[in-house]
């Protein structure tokens, strides 16, 4: 099958990808919103008429973010809800305060390479916890209100850190194996691929499609745990042309792809730069494209079930 493309690229912004589409009556709700790409990719769907809820942990931030989008947009349907992906009482408590219709889910929030080994009070490395089990609670506790949309989609993001780790499923939390911050951060990458792959197996029938993406290298608020010698780095490799950044704009756009290109109106793909990404070859060394492993039927299935196992664990369990 030929990859999906689309009039964009990695020049252009959640903006363009927006323009000329009318978003009234689309109810969105992004993670992560408050910040970084997340404030980018409401302000690009309210500017397009969206009914926005920024669900974020700091309500305080949030708020600061809505009334920044509402004062550029012009568009008062913003909303915020307080939304913790480490508290699963907290993502709850958000599916059960949602009412009606939910047309798009933007799975955007995240945490990168924490540089010790924490684990939550059910015993879960932090990162995999956050960036997919706190996801997963929340795509799967409202999925009724993705199905009463009628053709709802769910955006995961992700990152090229995909390619640092699979899910390793015989040790998910290091309980075994040394930790290391870029092996955590990239299986929980590789699970949010995983996860839009198995949603839209399961949902499709339900009128729901997930996609998964890679937004870009954008410096933003996510990097706060990244050691300066490795910023140091990736800015030396910036000067040097070998990489290039993005400014959170142009990383919304690939979320806003997703999110509404009629091109995308399928699941289970994994973009980057405004189109479906290639599938890597064996041994590649570049840093573009999508490892098999992270769209692998059977490791969507056995993640799927494996994290309701997760969810089902009681907080004191071993």
């Amino acid at each position: 099958m030929p990859l999906i493309t689309t009039a964009f690229d990695a020049t252009s912004t959640a903006a363009d990808v927006v323009a000329g589409h009318d978003l009234s009556g689309t109810r969105a709700v992004v993670t992560g919103g408050g910040s970084g790409i997340g404030v980018e990719t409401v302000r690009a769907l309210a500017s397009a008429g969206a009914e926005v809820t920024i669900a974020v942990r700091d309500p305080q931030q949030g708020n600061a973010a809505a009334q920044d989008v509402v004062g550029t947009t012009g568009n008062t349907s913003v909303r915020v809800a307080r939304l913790d992906l480490l508290d699963l009482d907290s993502v709850a408590a958000f599916v059960a305060d949602w009412d009606g219709p939910l047309h798009l889910l933007v799975n955007n929030a995240g945490v990168m390479a924490l540089p010790q080994l924490t684990l939550t009070d059910r015993g879960w490395e932090t990162q995999f916890a956050t960036n997919h089990l706190g996801h997963f609670a929340l795509t799967t506790g409202l999925h009724g209100a993705l199905a009463a949309a009628g053709g709802a989609r769910v955006v995961s993001v992700s990152s090229t850190g995909h390619l640092a780790s699979p899910v390793h499923f015989e040790d998910i939390h290091f309980a075994r194996r040394e930790y290391d911050p870029w092996q955590a951060y990239g299986q929980s990458k590789t699970a949010n691929v995983l996860l839009a792959v198995e949603a839209t197996r399961r949902w499709a029938g339900d009128g729901i499609v997930a996609n998964a993406l890679m937004p870009g290298g954008i410096m933003t608020n996510l990097q706060r745990h990244v050691s300066q010698d490795v910023i140091d780095g990736w800015e030396r490799a910036q000067r040097e042309g070998t990489v290039t950044f993005k400014t959170p704009e142009q990383g919304a756009a690939t979320t806003l792809v997703a999110a509404v290109a009629p091109e995308f109106a399928t699941g289970g793909h994994y973009l980057e730069d405004c189109n479906e990404a290639r599938t890597r070859g064996a041994d590649e060394q570049s840093r573009s494209g999508v490892e098999p492993y992270a769209l692998d039927p059977d490791n969507a299935r056995r993640l799927w079930k494996v994290s309701e196992e997760h969810l089902a664990q009681r907080p004191d369990a071993d």
